[in-house]
């Protein structure tokens, strides 16, 4: 087999419906098998796989244990497959949607890097824009700062200050970077051999960071390949979640004191931590008015 797509799903039946619908609409002049892991959802998601996908691989999760652990579900099952496991393990997001060569061009990419661990394509929103996830560099200490505080954004072009997001790069330049995002990375099966599962300390958001830094670490590079477009809706299983906001904090502090902690001043230590839970706190407080609000306007609507 050359490829196994892992996608985890959590209550986007709609968008997984779509996102299935795209990768098996696709060309196909490679061998690929499909596991799709639903995160105990509450929308009928998994019977509509069960239905209408019965080709692909199911796996229903009794609990959410987020998405680190519901990848590791899949990649467990693909790798027992012992001779038959695939040359190239793909994470996949169900609010993608794939253009028709998607895949093969992504693999024919792989195959000309052999250097490369991971790779992703550039990922579009909606509106046409950049998902600046699609390619990052590791959340340094001090470019978290500059992150934190606002600072990337007053110099989005500064190779010093947006290196966050790298938004000083051409958009249509493949280039080595950190890291790609979990919506769309693709995987060579003796990185994963090498480095292991995910960390599912991470429970959303950062454990796609943490892999490719351990690949990274293990010598193999990571690329963003500008010349495949995929769309991507991005957040629609968490997008009303205060547990996301919280997640997505959590991820970040995970992954400094993982990685950099050790090697970290103590001024800087400190100011880190400190933007961190500041910027945490601030948006959970965001999140709660802006769901006060929602609810007033409800209430208001139905009397």
């Amino acid at each position: 087999m050359d490829l196994a797509i892992v996608i985890v799903n959590y209550s986007t039946r709609r968008l997984l419906w779509e996102c299935l619908a795209s990768v098996y609409g696709g060309q196909s002049n490679f061998s690929y098998e499909v596991w799709v892991v639903d995160n105990a959802s509450t929308d009928g998601s998994a019977e509509m796989v069960a239905a209408e996908f019965p080709q692909a691989h199911l796996i229903r999760s009794e609990v959410n244990g987020g998405y680190a652990y519901a990848n590791n579900l899949g990649l467990r099952e693909i790798l027992d497959l012992g001779c038959q496991i695939p040359s190239y393990v793909l994470l996949l997001n169900p609010d993608t949607l794939l253009p028709p060569s998607a895949l093969a061009d992504m693999l024919a990419f792989m195959e000309e890097h052999p250097e490369a661990g991971a790779a992703g394509p550039r990922l579009v929103r909606p509106s046409g824009e950049l998902d600046l996830a699609c390619r990052r560099s590791f959340p340094t200490p001090i470019s978290s700062f500059y992150k934190i505080f606002g600072v990337s954004k007053l110099f989005p072009r500064s190779p010093r200050f947006a290196r966050y997001n790298l938004t000083f790069l051409d958009p249509d330049e493949t280039v080595e970077v950190d890291s790609v995002v979990g919506s769309f990375m693709m995987v060579r099966r003796e990185a994963i051999q090498q480095v292991g599962l995910l960390d599912e300390s991470f429970f959303m958001y950062g454990e796609d960071l943490d892999w490719a830094y351990r690949m990274k670490a293990a010598g193999w590079k990571v690329y963003y390949n500008a010349d495949v477009r995929v769309l991507h809706y991005k957040g629609e299983a968490s997008k009303t979640s205060r547990k996301a906001r919280y997640e997505f904090y959590r991820a970040m502090y995970i992954f400094y004191q993982k990685h950099y902690r050790a090697t970290t001043p103590l001024w800087l230590h400190w100011l880190v931590v400190g933007g961190i839970a500041l910027r945490g706190g601030l948006a959970m407080v965001q999140e709660l008015i802006r769901s006060h609000q929602g609810k007033l306007a409800r209430s208001g609507a139905q009397g």
